[in-house]
């Protein structure tokens, strides 16, 4: 049970960076896409949630 935490720890560090690079290496371009989620409907960020989501357990599954 202790090496599922690990790699639940790991893929949460490994989120945090590439969550990290684009705010990182483009500022403004995330500032502006950042106002633009902002001012989008809620279906449309769902919907965007919803489509990363089960590319992420496709992924998942292919590996």
């Amino acid at each position: 049970m202790d090496s599922f935490w690990i790699e639940i720890t790991r893929a949460f560090a490994l989120l945090l960076v590439l969550e990290g690079i684009v705010p990182f290496l483009y500022p403004k371009g995330w500032r502006q896409l950042l106002q633009g989620i902002s001012t989008s409907n809620d279906s449309a960020v769902r919907i965007t949630g919803l489509v990363t989501m089960v590319a992420g357990v496709f992924l998942l599954y292919l590996l």
